[in-house]
């Protein structure tokens, strides 16, 4: 079993440093616990060692957890792909959806939120690496969906979210995730207030915070490898 407080530990040093390293405010990078495929017992050992945020891919499964976990103050993130028979399901459980790549989508959680929460924070997911297996929008669809996002009343467009392709050497991670950066700059210049920048994983997860990253998702070096 691994140690998930130690990992958590572990994680938040290594976000501490590249901050310090790379310019950016103390404590500005929020660490996302992805925990898709892990059991609610490793979820409440990440609780108790006050990790609150959990990043899950599948409806059914992020479902089943915030069942078991009603009575934990847990900040819930979807982070996978989306079909639009999913969205009530999603609306009503999250604070955030981190995958939006298309209008439907958005309006859908607009409409379905649940009246006495608050807006779904969302961001637009870009796939910055033009890979035909990733979902996410190109550069020419991103600011004629944003404003079209803007207009919704239960959403609030908060920022880019991106997965690039996998890539080991560390300029190429940063120039990858510099990109969609300059996307969040363009967009702001357009006169959006957007203030997240979803990017990094444990393999890249300084590259993106020297780039600006706001929340990285890490799993497997906190829970370690998924069955």
């Amino acid at each position: 079993m691994p140690n998930i407080c130690e990992n958590l530990q572990i994680i938040g040093n290594r976000i501490l440093e590249a901050e310090k390293k790379y310019g950016r405010e103390p404590n500005s990078v929020k660490l996302l616990a992805v925990s898709k495929y892990h059991p609610i017992s490793a979820l409440e050992t990440a609780y108790a060692c006050n990790q609150v945020c959990f990043g899950e891919n599948y409806v059914q499964e992020m479902q089943e957890k915030a069942e078991a976990l009603q009575n934990r103050n847990i900040e819930w993130h979807f982070i996978g792909p989306i079909q639009s028979n999913k969205t009530k399901h999603i609306a009503a459980i999250v604070d955030w959806v981190h995958s939006v790549d298309r209008l439907k989508i958005a309006k859908r959680l607009s409409e379905q939120k649940p009246k006495n929460r608050a807006a779904i924070s969302i961001c637009l997911q870009v796939n910055i690496s033009g890979e035909s297996s990733k979902s996410g929008i190109n550069e020419t669809e991103l600011i004629p969906l944003a404003k079209q996002i803007q207009e919704l009343s239960g959403v609030n467009l908060r920022g880019l979210m991106a997965i690039p392709a996998p890539e080991s050497n560390f300029d190429k991670q940063r120039a990858s995730f510099a990109k969609v950066r300059k996307l969040q700059e363009k967009l702001n210049q357009q006169g959006f207030d957007l203030d997240t920048l979803s990017m990094g994983m444990t393999g890249d997860m300084e590259a993106a915070i020297a780039e600006g990253a706001t929340i990285v998702r890490i799993g497997t070096a906190i829970f370690g490898a998924r069955k």
